[in-house]
């Protein structure tokens, strides 16, 4: 999966749909190849963006889980730390 594309389901508060759409957009530029279509695909780009974001915000609505919502700050400080130790392996 692409690294630049983070977990979006079960926080508190639920994901914004600007982080939904940067999801989308980062998703569709990892399948088309590129990070800025040509003027002649740019009309296209943008739609699966755009539907890639909407049908994912269904998702996301739709999904179920029993599971307490995750802290947005915790995950952060937990993927700080990950980082900071792949980081220390590979120096070291």
């Amino acid at each position: 999966m692409c690294r630049n594309i983070r977990t979006l389901h079960n926080f508190e508060p639920p994901a914004s749909e600007d982080e939904v759409h940067a999801a989308a957009l980062q998703f569709v530029r990892k399948i088309s190849g590129t990070t800025k279509p040509s003027k002649a695909n740019e009309a296209v780009f943008q739609r699966a963006v755009e539907e890639i974001a909407h049908i994912s915000r269904h998702l996301l609505d739709d999904l179920v889980t029993v599971a307490p919502p995750r802290d947005r700050e915790t995950e952060a400080m937990r993927a700080r730390e990950r980082f900071a130790r792949r980081e220390a392996r590979l120096a070291g």
